[in-house]
């Protein structure tokens, strides 16, 4: 996996989830600024995803195994989708902290992702 990629996808969902549990905070529902931010960290999760399938595609192998490597891969191009979609359906405080945690979902995935590839 590409490090800095990694390290970039990690804090941009920490630094959406400090954005949205502030919103949580002021008890606001998520609005359209929080969605183009979940759309950039969504993109930077679909780069990481491309990657690692480019890489599986040149025969390169995660050192703790396949299976679990593409998982992984997968579930963290999706958290922060899902969790905005559960936003749309819960226009209260609690859209905002779900989106929150689905973008702390997000980095710790991207810590193990960088752990299964053997990092």
């Amino acid at each position: 996996m590409l490090d800095a990629l990694t390290v970039a996808v990690a804090v941009a969902a920490l630094a959406l989830a400090a954005w949205c549990g502030f919103a949580a905070y002021r008890d606001q529902p998520t609005k359209d600024w929080h969605f183009i931010g979940m759309a950039v960290v969504s993109l930077l999760a679909v780069a990481q995803l491309v990657v690692g399938i480019v890489r599986l595609s040149r025969g390169e192998r995660p050192e703790q195994g396949m299976a679990m490597f593409l998982a992984y891969l997968i579930g963290s191009s999706a958290a922060v989708p899902a969790a905005g979609f559960l936003s749309l359906v819960e226009r209260t405080r609690w859209g905002s902290v779900t989106v929150a945690a689905g973008a702390v979902v997000l980095a710790v995935l991207e810590v193990r992702l960088y752990d299964i590839w053997g990092n």
